[in-house]
């Protein structure tokens, strides 16, 4: 039907601009924290664009599950404050009749967040586990960012560099701070690099600088210039990770039969089936008075989110702490969510029917 097409066509209108305010909002936030981290000298720069695409991937499932939620309700609001949902009641069209038309366009996001939820987001947790296990494990001077101390080997070495030139890979004015059978040493230079050899062993190259040493506990000292003084520069090894839920792939989850296994695979199926139901939950929470604003139904829409979402959150937490079975756990926050939906939609349908038989 032509109402159907331009139903779903103003629901593609809306999504669309609703994903890309999400988006750019997650994406924000995640690049601030990434980029301090960065400039911390807890990550590598070259780490962040990486790690924000694995974040932007996780959190695509709820995304997409809010923005059809909210698509649909501000779609349909808006046609009852242009009273064109008034012209299609009157036409003797019921409420239900939008059932088909916001599922039509719902089922294809909620494969989308099934695909991502389910397959996507455990491989986006893996690679970025390993990505950032890799990070860790590079040369030690591969997260010094210039201006600020850091700590390398449990606190025995510092390394502090105030100028980096990253195209021509020279360093300036360097102090490297390091603890070795008993006493410490201090090595402050101008100008260094970093140097591989044959063997791949790393080095820091220091030039024209000067180094102390000193005993903790005795007045002696010794102080030595140089004209080329080499610091081995050593790469971690990296440490494998023991299977965590939320890296494990959708078969090696089902073949598993613990808590926190179970109360994983509740998240990931409850993803899809919520947003279905918020589709249709948006289609008796849009009506709102012509006369009236939109942010009641934006309020509400965030409410109706938010106790969803953390129903879910109760259930996982209650399934891995045992205090309930997973088949009862992955089917209440849904059912409890139908309570309301039958209700809203008995109100609205019946309700004003009884509206029309007192009017005539």
């Amino acid at each position: 039907m032509i109402f159907e097409r331009a139903a779903r066509r103003e629901f593609a209108q809306a999504a669309a601009g609703i994903i890309v305010v999400l988006l750019a909002i997650v994406t924000s936030i995640q690049l601030i924290r990434l980029l301090k981290d960065a400039a911390g000298g807890e990550l590598a720069p070259e780490g962040v664009l990486a790690l924000l695409g694995f974040a932007l991937v996780k959190f695509l499932p709820m995304l997409l599950s809010l923005t059809l939620f909210v698509a649909v309700l501000m779609s349909l609001s808006r046609m009852y404050r242009d009273s064109e949902m008034v012209v299609w009641l009157n036409s003797g069209m019921s409420l239900m009749a939008w059932i088909r038309p916001v599922l039509r366009f719902a089922l294809p996001i909620m494969i989308t967040v099934g695909g991502l939820s389910l397959v996507l987001a455990p491989w986006a947790n893996q690679a970025q586990s390993e990505f950032q296990a890799g990070l860790s494990a590079r040369s030690e001077l591969s997260s010094v960012s210039p201006g600020t101390f850091k700590e390398v080997r449990g606190g025995r070495q510092v390394y502090f560099i105030e100028r980096l030139d990253d195209v021509a890979g020279k360093i300036g004015n360097v102090f490297v701070a390091s603890l070795q059978e008993g006493k410490l040493g201090v090595v402050m230079s101008d100008s260094g690099a970093q140097e591989v050899h044959e063997n791949g062993s790393r080095f820091l190259v220091l030039q024209r600088g000067r180094r102390y040493e000193v005993e903790p506990g005795s007045a002696a000292f010794r102080i030595m210039d140089f004209e080329r003084y080499l610091v081995r520069v050593e790469e971690a090894e990296i440490q494998p990770k023991g299977p965590a839920p939320r890296r494990m792939p959708l078969l090696a989850l089902l073949q598993e039969s613990g808590p926190d296994m179970r109360g994983e695979l509740l998240w990931r199926v409850s993803l899809p089936v919520a947003a279905l139901i918020l589709a249709l939950l948006a289609i008796p929470l849009s009506y709102v008075n012509p006369r009236a604003g939109r942010s009641a139904n934006m309020l509400i829409a965030i409410i109706v989110y938010a106790i969803y979402s953390n129903l879910i959150s109760i259930c996982q937490a209650w399934v891995i702490g045992g205090k309930l079975p997973f088949a009862i756990g992955v089917v209440l926050p849904h059912l409890l969510m139908l309570l309301p939906l039958g209700l809203l939609f008995y109100r609205r349908v019946f309700g004003t029917f009884s509206r029309r038989r007192r009017a005539s």
